[in-house]
């Protein structure tokens, strides 16, 4: 129902930054709750951080609380990940998503509807 695209990612030495973007499709962006979160190969996909559809709201993983921030701009249908002091283990294939309906912030997969086809973060040492 709702496309998402992301784009951004690269390779980047640890240290560095990178910020991910994701544009959506829908016509009411406002009223999602947006997602980012991240997989590595062989794990369970990772919650990183997520905003109200206001973006007066933002919630974090303890993993990049003060490094990570998510961020969107209703007007252009995007929503933002700046990522800054990016650690190999942040290495990941970075996903957003969206929830339509209506909850609070939430870290677990299954309250998103809809998926981006994901960028790949690589962080070297």
């Amino acid at each position: 129902q709702v496309q998402l695209v992301e784009s951004g990612g690269g390779l980047v030495q640890a240290g560095g930054s990178l910020r991910l973007s994701c544009a959506a499709s829908g016509r009411t962006f406002s009223s999602y709750v947006m997602g980012w979160f991240r997989q590595v190969p062989g794990k369970e996909r990772e919650f990183v951080a997520a905003i109200s559809g206001s973006g007066i709201s933002s919630y974090y993983a303890d993993s990049v609380k003060g490094r990570f921030t998510i961020s969107r701009d209703n007007a252009k249908n995007s929503v933002y990940l700046q990522m800054n002091s990016l650690k190999p283990e942040d290495t990941a294939v970075y996903y957003c998503a969206a929830s339509l309906r209506g909850m609070v912030l939430s870290a677990l997969p299954g309250a998103y509807d809809s998926w981006g086809q994901g960028t790949q973060v690589t962080v070297s040492s």
